[in-house]
């Protein structure tokens, strides 16, 4: 999979590219979390049981999933603005079959549809990765990484104050809206990438891990309602594992696979992909336990009382604390690398849960909370592309990142059926209600801050970060004269290596014997 490269980008992007980008995954992470404030709500207003009502989230969730690997591949082969363009309509068509009805089956596949815009995350990063000059480059795939927090905390208040006060269908109308609005930007604002991948698509490779996420997922987030020892959960655990590794085995025979598992079990990749998952867990942590602890009554001795928009509002800077991290982001990784700065914040997210479980007591704490665990987040998960893109060949950086964002929306599902074990566990009944208790919620807490130390060690473990100047030159690809690599390097296709491994030795006036170098 060679590719063709210069110095700087071949296709000159306008000033409002990043813009319309980082909007772009705004919007996507809205539809995440549009429905939240009338989850509680959702078995009345469709007419089904309880159990029935939560495939709507399920599903939005489960193509998401599925949609992200396969999008970036695809946007690997055949471009990623026409594979964005793609995925925002189909978000769109989503948003308005949700909102003209109320049938449980048709509001399920709407949501699903929404879900498939997912693959717009990795997108954005893969089109900035391409065009963008290399100064520009780190403050904008932090701007968008950091996208996917901040839409999902901007809508919790927004959509509240939508639900309290007109029909809830409006909260799809708006999310079509806005959808629409992304596609009519993206069109004229944002050019093709010139960099394309060779081979052709892997249709069996598609299908086999599509089948597996879903095989794996579906029991994470379903585990809580038909119980973790059923035969049901473990049935499909076990299917899951016995598909994935089918599909494992058939992608290490392919010359041109949907996922090159070679590239990601090298240990830079694994090991920001497994940060990833301990970022996606943490994050998600506050915004279950927050507006619960915020809007249960006084008379529990330990709730909040504060209305649904209240409790949106104190649980928004969450989200735009990690947009406003992407500048400090920037000089931190161009200073140092983006190693340091995935250190740095999976320490504050650690810090920020420890100083939690003992402010709980009051609204203002609860900003407090997440004014502290923002930067932490937006840090971590700015990081979380430029290791990714820093360790694979150019031409695979739509399918990579596709991967990683995967690999947050596993920890995101994680958190969310841990989380919700641990409250239902330890909840109070009051007349056949389950009420959360405030033990519950401290213990939600400490689950955040283990993940967050687990993703510290990850941190950790990955290889030596080259010098700044060497990244951010493998970030904007080789200059002239650079040999791209190819499939026989095993390696990223910038002329040096990501992290670690050893050059050969150079002598005074001669060349070094190990490795080219960009």
């Amino acid at each position: 999979m060679t590719h063709t490269s210069t110095d700087q980008p071949t296709t000159r992007a306008s000033g409002a590219l990043v813009p319309v980008l980082a909007f772009t995954g705004i919007v996507v992470s809205v539809m995440q979390t549009l429905l939240v404030p009338v989850i509680k709500d959702l078995p009345q207003l469709l007419g089904t049981e309880p159990s029935n009502a939560t495939w709507v989230i399920t599903s939005t969730l489960l193509s998401g999933a599925v949609a992200t690997p396969i999008m970036g591949r695809l946007g690997d082969l055949h471009g990623k603005r026409s594979m964005l363009i793609l995925s925002l309509a189909v978000m769109v068509i989503g948003a308005l079959v949700s909102a003209l009805t109320s049938d449980l089956l048709t509001m399920i596949a709407g949501r699903a549809l929404q879900g498939f815009a997912m693959s717009a995350i990795p997108l954005g990063i893969g089109l900035m990765r391409d065009m963008l000059p290399r100064e520009r480059l780190g403050s904008a795939m932090a701007l968008m990484s950091s996208s996917m927090g901040v839409g999902g905390s901007l809508a919790l208040p927004a959509a509240a104050l939508v639900a309290q006060h007109t029909d809830w269908h409006a909260l799809f109308y708006g999310a079509a809206g806005l959808g629409i609005l992304c596609l009519a930007l993206t069109l004229l604002v944002v050019p093709e990438s010139p960099t394309r991948a060779q081979g052709t698509f892997d249709v069996l490779g598609a299908i086999g891990l599509s089948a597996g996420l879903v095989l794996f997922l579906l029991p994470i987030t379903k585990g809580n309602d038909w119980g973790w020892t059923s035969g049901t959960t473990l049935g499909l655990f076990a299917a899951a594992a016995v598909v994935l590794v089918l599909w494992a085995m058939m992608e290490l025979r392919l010359k041109a696979p949907l996922v090159d598992l070679r590239t990601t079990a090298r240990p830079a990749v694994l090991c920001t992909n497994l940060a990833s998952i301990m970022v996606g867990i943490s994050y998600l942590a506050a915004s279950l336990v927050l507006p619960q602890l915020l809007q249960l009554p006084k008379a529990t001795g330990y709730g909040l009382g504060q209305s649904m928009v209240v409790a949106g509002l104190l649980v928004a800077p969450l989200g735009l604390t990690m947009m406003l991290t992407a500048p400090l982001y920037a000089r931190l990784a161009a200073k140092y690398s983006p190693k340091v700065t995935l250190i740095l914040g999976m320490m504050i997210i650690a810090i920020g849960y420890g100083a939690g479980l003992g402010l709980m007591s009051a609204p203002w704490q609860s900003l407090v909370i997440t004014v502290i665990l923002g930067p932490g987040i937006g840090l971590a998960y700015s990081s979380l592309p430029a290791l990714i893109i820093g360790a694979v060949r150019a031409s695979e950086t739509g399918a990579a990142n596709g991967l990683n964002t995967l690999m947050r929306s596993i920890g995101s599902s994680a958190s969310s059926a841990v989380i919700g074990m641990v409250i239902a566990n330890t909840a109070n009944d009051v007349n056949g209600v389950a009420v959360p208790t405030m033990h519950g919620f401290r213990v939600s807490f400490l689950v955040a801050a283990g993940t967050a130390a687990i993703g510290l060690l990850m941190a950790l473990l990955l290889p030596r970060a080259r010098p700044p100047h060497l990244l951010q030159r493998a970030l904007a690809d080789p200059g002239p004269g650079a040999r791209p690599r190819t499939e026989a390097d095993g390696a990223p296709a910038f002329g040096v290596r990501a992290y670690g491994g050893r050059r050969g030795p150079r002598r005074r006036g001669r060349p070094a014997t190990g490795r080219r170098s960009a």
